[in-house]
C-alpha cells in the first residue's frame, strides 16, 4: 500500500479517492480526473456542486438553474442523479436535494465510463464527495455569512482525535440558514449535520463511519418549456411562478468501512452504506404562446411522497505479488446495490395565464388525489477484477473485467394499467490501459473502456409502449492523455477522448403513435486541458478547457441524424486565480472567468441558446483579533449581472442566477 501526503493548503491534490484508483497519485490514473480542493472551495466561497465543478472542463447545467439542486452534464452526457454521485468513493448518494459542501474536503470528478467499479452508469463520469476527517491538529471553527439578497447562514466545524495514541477521531459539522438567491419569490431554508468517525482498532484493523443528514425547503422557480423561435433572455431575477410552489427534500446518508490488513501485502476492505432521499415538489412549466405580447400559460405538476433509496455493499481484496520480475497490484471485489424508488402519481393542476412582461401572482393550487403509483426495484450486482501489471519502472499495463448481473422490477399502477415490468440481463465489460511514466512527474497513458447504462423507460402520453424496459445501452471509450507535475505544485493534464454511445430513438407504432426503442447512437470526440496548483508562493490557479465534437450518428428520426446532441457545447473554459499580496500578510485577491459555448435545445437542432461568460471576483484577509484567528472574505459572482440562458435539456430552459455578493467571517478557536 502507498501512503502519500499533500500540502495543507493547495489548489491541487496528490491523491484521488474514486473507483479502483483510491489513494493513488493522479499521475498514476489512466483517465481524466479533476479535484476541486477545500482551498479552492474556500477561496471561491463555493456553496453548491455547480459552483465547485464550474472549475472543471465540460461541466454544464442541465434542465434546472440550480435553485433547488444542481443537475449537471459532463462532456454533453447527463450525470445520473441516483448512481453517478458517490460519497467517499463508494456509496451512491441521491442528488435530488442540494448536497452540502461544508463537511467536504474536496469534490472529485473521474470522467468517462466507470462501469468496472460502479456498475451500470452513463459514461459522463463519477462525482465523488470526500468528507472532512479529524486530523492531528484540533479544529474548532465558526463561519457566518450573508448575501445581498437577504440570505444568511452559520456553520460550525469541530474535529478532535482521542485516545492515548490518537487512535480515534471525530469530525462534526453543523450548518443552517435562510436561502435567498435574488430570484423573485424564491425563498426558503436549508440545514445539515454530519459526523465522520474513525478508529484504529489495531495496527491491522481500521474503521471509518460517515453519517450526514441535510434538508432544503425552497420555492422552485417556474421552468420554461422550450419555445421556437427562442425569445429574448428574461431578466435574471424574474420568476413566472409563486412562492407557494415549494421544493421540499431531505436526505440521510450513512457509510461504514472496515480496512483489514491480512498481511504486509494484502488488504481486505468491507463497506456497507445506505442513502435515502424523500421529497415533495410543486414543479411548474411555462409555455409561451404569443412572443409579441409575452403571454402564455403555466402548467402546475405535483410530485409529492417520493422516496429514493440505495442500499450498497462491497467486499474488496487488494494486494501485491510478483511473477518473476513482473509486479502485480491486484484488486478483486464483489458489489451489490439495491435501488428502490416509489412514489404516487398525480394529475397536473389547472393551467394559469401568465405574462413575461407583466408577471402576476398565480392562484394557489392544492394537492389533488393521486391517480396511480410507481414502485421500482433495481438490483445491480457485480464481480470485478483489475490488475496493474508493473513491467518496469516506466511501463505499466492495467486490465480489468466486470461481470454485471442486473435485475429490474417495476410496477406502474395507472388508468392504462400496464403490466408489471421485469427484466434481467448479464454482461461482461472490459477495461484496458497502458501507462508510461517518463519520470516521477510525467506520465502518458492510453485507455480503452466499455460500459453499460440504463435506458429511459417509455411513458404515456409520449410513447405507446409504456412500461416496457429497454436493454442497457453499451458505450465504448478511448482516451489518450498526458499528465505532469511542474513548478511548485502545479498539476497539468491533457487528453483526447472518443466516446461511442448507444441511445434511444422513437419509431412509429401506429397511425398516430410512436414507441421508444434502443436503436440510436451518438459519438463524442474532444480535447480536454486542465491545470491546478501553485505557480509560486504568491500565485495559485485552477483552469480548464474543452473542445468537443459531438454528433448523433444513428437514429430513426431523420431530422436528428448528424446533429449535435442537446445541451452539448462545442467548447467550455474556466480560469480562477488567487494572488497573495506580499505587502499585506494574510491578504489575497482572486478572480475567475467561466465560459460555456452555445448549446442546442433539442436533438433536431432547431434552436440553440447563446454562449455566455461570467466573471467572479473576491478577496479574503486572515488576521488575529485578541489572539483569535479570523478570516474575513467577500465574493461577487456574476459580477456584471449578465442575463443569460444557463441551462437546457429535456425540453426545458432556465436562466442564470443574478449577481450575488456574499460576505463571510470565519473564527478559529
Amino acid at each position: 500500500m502507498t501512503v502519500s501526503g499533500q500540502r495543507a493548503r493547495s489548489f491541487s491534490s496528490r491523491s484521488v479517492q474514486v473507483g479502483t484508483f483510491r489513494d493513488q497519485d493522479p499521475l498514476d490514473v489512466p483517465l481524466t480526473n479533476n479535484a476541486v480542493t477545500r482551498e479552492v472551495l474556500d477561496a471561491q466561497g463555493a456553496r453548491t456542486l455547480y459552483e465547485a465543478l464550474r472549475n472543471t472542463a465540460g461541466v454544464t447545467r442541465s434542465q434546472l438553474n440550480g435553485s433547488t439542486y444542481d443537475n449537471i452534464s459532463i462532456r454533453g452526457i447527463l450525470v445520473e442523479n441516483r448512481g453517478n454521485h458517490r460519497l467517499n468513493g463508494s456509496l451512491p448518494v441521491i442528488n435530488l436535494v442540494e448536497v452540502p459542501l461544508e463537511n467536504k474536503e474536496r469534490v472529485e470528478v473521474l470522467k468517462g465510463a466507470s462501469s468496472l467499479y460502479y456498475g451500470i452508469l452513463p459514461p459522463s463520469g463519477i462525482v465523488n464527495y470526500v468528507t472532512k476527517r479529524a486530523t492531528a491538529t484540533p479544529v474548532t471553527s465558526l463561519t457566518t455569512s450573508v448575501n445581498n439578497h437577504g440570505g444568511a447562514d452559520v456553520h460550525a466545524d469541530i474535529g478532535r482525535r482521542f485516545g492515548t495514541e490518537d487512535d480515534m477521531g471525530l469530525r462534526v459539522n453543523v450548518a443552517g440558514g435562510r436561502v435567498e438567491n435574488g430570484i423573485e419569490d424564491v425563498t426558503g431554508e436549508r440545514s445539515m449535520a454530519s459526523l465522520a468517525w474513525d478508529w484504529t482498532v489495531s495496527p491491522a484493523v481500521k474503521l471509518k463511519f460517515d453519517l450526514e443528514h441535510y434538508r432544503k425547503n425552497v420555492s422552485e422557480p417556474t421552468a420554461w418549456l422550450v419555445p421556437l423561435p427562442l425569445p429574448r433572455v428574461p431578466d435574471n431575477t424574474q420568476n413566472l411562478g409563486s412562492e407557494w410552489q415549494r421544493y421540499k427534500a431531505e436526505a440521510t446518508n450513512a457509510l461504514l468501512r472496515a480496512d483489514i490488513s491480512l498481511s504486509d501485502s494484502w488488504l481486505l476492505t468491507l463497506e456497507a452504506g445506505r442513502a435515502r432521499t424523500v421529497r415533495d415538489r410543486r414543479l411548474s412549466m411555462f409555455t409561451l404562446s404569443d412572443p409579441a405580447s409575452g403571454t402564455g400559460t403555466v402548467t402546475q405538476a405535483f410530485a409529492d411522497d417520493q422516496t429514493f433509496t440505495n442500499n450498497n455493499q462491497r467486499a474488496e481484496l487488494a494486494g501485491r505479488f510478483s511473477t518473476g520480475s513482473i509486479a502485480h497490484e491486484l484488486t478483486a471485489g464483489i458489489t451489490r446495490n439495491r435501488r428502490h424508488d416509489d412514489w404516487l402519481n398525480y394529475p397536473n393542476g389547472t393551467i394559469s395565464r401568465q405574462n413575461i412582461d407583466h408577471p402576476v401572482e398565480l392562484p394557489r393550487q392544492e394537492l389533488p388525489a393521486s391517480n396511480g403509483s410507481t414502485d421500482t426495484k433495481i438490483v445491480d450486482r457485480g464481480l470485478y477484477v483489475s490488475d496493474r501489471v508493473i513491467l518496469s519502472e516506466r511501463w505499466q499495463v492495467l486490465a480489468g473485467l466486470r461481470h454485471t448481473d442486473y435485475r429490474y422490477d417495476s410496477v406502474i399502477v395507472s388508468p392504462t394499467n400496464p403490466p408489471a415490468t421485469r427484466y434481467k440481463t448479464r454482461h461482461t465489460t472490459p477495461n484496458y490501459s497502458v501507462l508510461f511514466k517518463a519520470n516521477e512527474s510525467l506520465s502518458f497513458y492510453v485507455s480503452y473502456l466499455k460500459g453499460l447504462e440504463e435506458t429511459p423507460q417509455p411513458t404515456r402520453p409520449a410513447y405507446s409502449n409504456e412500461g416496457e424496459f429497454l436493454p442497457p445501452a453499451v458505450s465504448t471509450q478511448k482516451e489518450l492523455g498526458v499528465k505532469a507535475r511542474v513548478a511548485r505544485e502545479l498539476l497539468l493534464q491533457a487528453a483526447v477522448f472518443d466516446i461511442d454511445r448507444q441511445q434511444t430513438t422513437s419509431v412509429p407504432s401506429g397511425p398516430s403513435t410512436k414507441a421508444l426503442i434502443l436503436a440510436g447512437r451518438s459519438r463524442y470526440r474532444g480535447l480536454e486541458l486542465s491545470a491546478s496548483g501553485e505557480l509560486s508562493p504568491s500565485w495559485a490557479l485552477i483552469a480548464s478547457a474543452q473542445l468537443l465534437d459531438a454528433e448523433i450518428t444513428e437514429t430513426r428520426i431523420a431530422n436528428e441524424l448528424d446533429k449535435t446532441p442537446e445541451n452539448t457545447p462545442k467548447h467550455t473554459f474556466s480560469l480562477f486565480a488567487e494572488h497573495k499580496v506580499a505587502a499585506v500578510p494574510g491578504w489575497s485577491v482572486n478572480a475567475g472567468v467561466y465560459h460555456v459555448g452555445k448549446r442546442y435545445v433539442n436533438n433536431a437542432n432547431t434552436g440553440r441558446i447563446g454562449s455566455y461568460t461570467t466573471l467572479s471576483v473576491g478577496t479574503r484577509y486572515a488576521t488575529r483579533f485578541n489572539d483569535l484567528p479570523v478570516t474575513v472574505q467577500a465574493n461577487l459572482d456574476n459580477a456584471t449581472d449578465r442575463d443569460y440562458w444557463s441551462t437546457t435539456g429535456n425540453g426545458l430552459l432556465g436562466t442564470g442566477l443574478p449577481r450575488t455578493l456574499r460576505v463571510a467571517a470565519k473564527f478559529d478557536f
